[in-house]
């Protein structure tokens, strides 16, 4: 009797019963033993709990497609770009990114992959299960990678080095990412516009854009968003966690980036410079931002009206009076908000956190208006100016107040 040990993927194959043999549709009339777990049972998804028992099917000849194992063959190639696999069941998987075929689904969220793997990991982000366990530490991981990378921090080791520039990396694909930073490959495409990214997580945030898939939701408020990065980073929101620590303050952060803002606080360090100006930063998006203002550039355009804006906070918020929606909300009230960082502002009416302090006094705010407001009591700033009598004003809000004793006086 002829064997076959066809690598497959599941969805393949639909024979499995109790005790038999398993067919293989690429060879039919064949019978398959298990390549990976010789002896084994092997399941057929489309039956779960139904083995068969591979033991009955086993040989010592594994034939053509164990060989290339050894040999490096790639003999099945793709007729619409230069990639070749070992495996025709490898060939398949990779078809499905011409074709955008996703069998695989969510009952969740709708989320859909190409790979039952992907579907399996992609659950856990519901179930919260963990089963990749340290023993080291009381960290947990959703993914085998996750986990790979966290062993490193225990171990230190780090044999991936560039030869360039002296970076060293825990993964080798750390280093074959980082090289792209020297030659400039971008090798992942858009097959809908001409972007290319170098790193395939940049790929799948612009894909986004074409089909306004938001595949990762918040079970808390229903936020919706492109990558689980982000969602990850988001759920930070509820939970109130805050990893990133100041070393020279209690500052805390969720995220990276607000940390080194925060550190420029301690340097003073404001390298970014108007040069209309004598405006300085330390951020060069808020440069960028500040230009606007004497340019007069609105970049940000609502395509349901002719309202446009130089930041798009603005134009979030505007397109709330367009759709009603107010996809963030607050856990402890139920508060909602156009945007998230509205959101953490009213959080911190539950927190009571005034992360904005003055450098010149003890005084801290939950917010960077109040601030600024009351900055000015140091610096003697006042910059709001009335027209008709030259009252002037560190507040547009007493300003405001004022003129109306001229509309009183000077009635139209």
């Amino acid at each position: 009797m002829e064997y076959s040990s066809c690598v497959y993927f599941s969805g393949d194959l639909c024979a499995a019963q109790p005790g038999k043999e398993i067919g293989c549709t690429e060879h039919p009339g064949k019978e398959m033993s298990c390549t990976e777990h010789p002896g084994k049972k092997i399941s057929c998804s489309e039956h779960p709990g139904e083995e068969s028992d591979s033991r009955e099917t086993q040989t010592t000849d594994m034939g053509p497609q164990q060989e290339t194992t050894h040999t490096g063959e790639k003999p099945y190639k793709c007729d619409q770009c230069d990639y070749s696999a070992a495996h025709k069941s490898h060939l398949s998987r990779h078809m499905r990114t011409h074709t955008g075929e996703k069998p695989y689904m969510c009952g969740e969220c709708g989320y859909r992959t190409a790979r039952k793997f992907s579907l399996s990991q992609h659950l856990r982000t519901h179930t919260g299960e963990k089963p990749y366990k340290c023993n080291q530490c009381d960290f947990s991981a959703t993914r085998k990678f996750s986990f790979n990378q966290h062993l490193t921090k225990h171990t230190g080791e780090k044999p991936y080095m560039c030869g360039e520039c002296g970076y060293w990396s825990a993964q080798k694909s750390h280093l074959s990412r980082h090289m792209r930073t020297h030659t400039g490959e971008k090798p992942y495409k858009c097959d809908e516009c001409d972007y290319s990214a170098a790193l395939k997580a940049n790929l799948n945030i612009h894909l986004a854009n074409h089909t306004g898939d938001k595949p990762y939701m918040c079970g808390e408020c229903g936020y919706r968003t492109t990558h689980k990065y982000t969602l990850y980073q988001y759920m930070r929101t509820h939970t109130g966690e805050k990893p990133y620590k100041c070393d020279q303050c209690d500052y805390s952060a969720a995220h990276r980036g607000n940390l080194v803002r925060h550190q420029k606080k301690h340097t003073g360090e404001k390298p970014y410079m108007c040069g209309e100006c004598e405006y300085r930063t330390a951020r060069k998006s808020c440069l960028s931002e500040h230009i606007r203002t004497h340019t007069g550039e609105k970049p940000f355009k609502c395509d349901q009206c002719d309202y446009s804006a130089a930041h798009k906070s603005s134009l979030d918020v505007h397109l709330a009076t367009h759709t009603g929606e107010k996809p963030y909300m607050c856990g402890e009230c139920g508060y909602r908000a156009v945007d998230r960082s509205a959101l953490l502002r009213h959080i911190r009416k539950h927190t009571g956190e005034k992360p904005c302090k003055c450098d010149q006094c003890d005084y801290s705010t939950a917010y960077r208006s109040n601030l600024n407001q009351h900055a000015v009591r140091h610096t003697g700033e006042k910059p709001y100016m009335c027209g008709e009598c030259g009252y002037r004003s560190t507040q547009q809000s007493n300003l405001s107040r004022h003129m109306r004793h001229h509309i009183i006086e000077n009635p139209v």
